[in-house]
């Protein structure tokens, strides 16, 4: 298969199918619904899940490409991590989850980034990448906005 085409049309369409989840969160919230907290909660835990994802796919291209070295591993694992930091504030009772959700996102959103500078990934799967991390890092941002009306 060439560059233009070597995802399936059910990668790509799976893969837009995860901005629902996000999507969903945020309509609960502007229609005032009784689990708008909930749904902020289920916004973060969502995009901590993907982010951690993210790291796990440049784990598995690292691995796969033969070439990586110590520091493809190491930003493999901070999605990991930030993703925990970001939830700690939560659980001692700070301020969250506006600032996690803003941060996420934008980790989220500038992802890509890190696919390019590894170089591992194909151009149609980067492609794909950018248009699922300005989805869901837009969202997740949108998600942190809403916030201060739930909390």
């Amino acid at each position: 298969m060439d560059g233009q085409n070597s995802l399936s049309p059910a990668a790509r369409l799976l893969g837009y199918a995860g901005l629902l989840p996000q999507m969903l969160c945020i309509a609960l919230i502007l229609m005032g619904h009784e689990y708008r907290y909930s749904a902020l909660a289920g916004g973060y835990a969502y995009a901590a899940a993907i982010f951690s994802f993210l790291g796990g796919v440049w784990w598995g291209q690292a691995v796969t490409g033969g070439r990586a070295t110590t520091g493809a591993y190491v930003l493999a694992v901070m999605p990991s991590l930030i993703a925990v930091a970001l939830f700690l504030p939560w659980t001692f009772g700070w301020e969250w989850p506006g600032p996690a959700l803003f941060y996420l996102g934008a980790l989220i959103l500038g992802s890509p980034l890190i696919d390019r500078a590894l170089g591992f990934a194909q151009a149609d799967f980067l492609r794909l990448r950018w248009h699922l991390s300005l989805g869901l890092g837009g969202l997740t941002i949108a998600l942190g906005m809403l916030a201060g009306q739930v909390i």
